[in-house]
């Protein structure tokens, strides 16, 4: 197939572009390669990419509607996995403009140039913090998710109810992803692993928020890259039970799902930090600070619905996770 993946320089979309070109597919792959976080670590992704003659990289920007209208009637491809998005809770406080032009605007255009196109499947990224203010553990896609606790979290909800809108009017079948905490090598700086690998190494104290009573589905690229192909060949399809008088929030009448995708194994932060220092052969100085703005205490994620649908099965123990990522970790930064 001819796949368009959005965010191919990102962590997600460089792991999923490379695991589709390993199989055969051809990749357009598209990045705006903002400056949220550092640019060289983007290209190093892309570089990886660029070696497959089944990969070619456009740089443009989701929110440029001309130029994604030309990108979609130039390519014609058969499926899109749209992984590019303002991405962060916390820097949602500091730049929420930033999170309506990527991740509404932008998804506007991807919805539109899918439904113009005729794209067979979208598949694209939601975010475990959607369940906001949820409580119940773990959170299952059959649960309301109307209480969001930052703008983030509120985008990623609009984007699964712009995309139930385009597969209800125009029978465009659409998968959204909401991801628990991923890790692995090639990751976000500004996501934990990093953080607290970098300071472990220099000897300065790493930022434990809610004094370490967090607990959270990390779950390992490989893993995630795996439901993401898996999901993407499995075109969403309507609910035949489905049923307006009791509706249920993880499918509909139309073909439209959304799913949980994490290990379903929650960690505590402290342990996670345990682990990585293990890894790394250093012990971390440790700063207690307070739940921050936005962030949830705790995801847990039910994965049923995903291994029943495509035989989702998350297999990397953490201590083997964090291993991987801190033999990456040293070999990138010490160059």
């Amino acid at each position: 197939m001819k796949i368009l993946v959005t965010g191919a320089a990102g962590f997600i979309g460089s792991h999923v572009s490379r695991a589709l070109l390993e199989r055969g597919d051809e990749v357009v792959g598209t990045d705006n390669l903002n400056s949220y976080y550092d640019v060289s670590l983007k290209e190093a992704r892309l570089d990886l990419l660029r070696v497959y003659p089944n990969f070619r990289f456009l740089r443009i920007d989701l929110a440029d509607r001309e130029g994604m209208e030309e990108l979609f009637a130039i390519e014609r491809c058969n499926r899109v996995v749209n992984l590019a998005a303002q991405a962060g809770v916390r820097y949602s406080l500091e730049n929420p403009h930033a999170y309506v032009d990527s991740n509404i605007v932008g998804f506007m255009n991807v919805l539109e140039g899918c439904r113009r196109h005729r794209v067979e499947h979208l598949v694209y990224a939601s975010s475990s913090s959607v369940y906001g203010a949820n409580e119940t553990m773990p959170f299952s896609v059959h649960d309301n998710v109307d209480h969001p606790l930052s703008l983030y979290a509120a985008s990623k909800k609009a984007n699964e109810l712009m995309a139930h809108t385009y597969s209800y009017l125009y029978s465009l079948p659409t998968t959204g992803l909401r991801f628990f905490t991923v890790y692995g090598p090639w990751g976000r700086p500004d996501m934990s692993p990093i953080l607290f690998a970098k300071a472990i190494v220099e000897g300065r104290p790493i930022k434990v928020f809610n004094y370490g009573k967090h607990r959270r589905d990390f779950t390992y690229i490989d893993d995630i890259t795996t439901g993401v192909l898996r999901t993407l060949d499995r075109v969403a399809s309507p609910n035949p039970d489905w049923s307006g008088m009791s509706p249920d929030p993880g499918s509909s009448r139309a073909p439209w799902r959304v799913y949980n995708i994490g290990n379903s194994e929650p960690v505590n932060l402290l342990d996670y930090i345990t682990a990585l220092e293990n890894a790394l052969g250093r012990t971390a100085e440790k700063e207690f600070l307070p739940l921050q703005p936005g962030d949830v205490p705790d995801t847990y994620a039910d994965v049923d619905q995903l291994m029943h649908d495509v035989n989702y099965r998350p297999e990397t123990p953490l201590e083997e996770g964090i291993g991987k990522f801190v033999e990456w970790f040293r070999e990138y930064y010490s160059r």
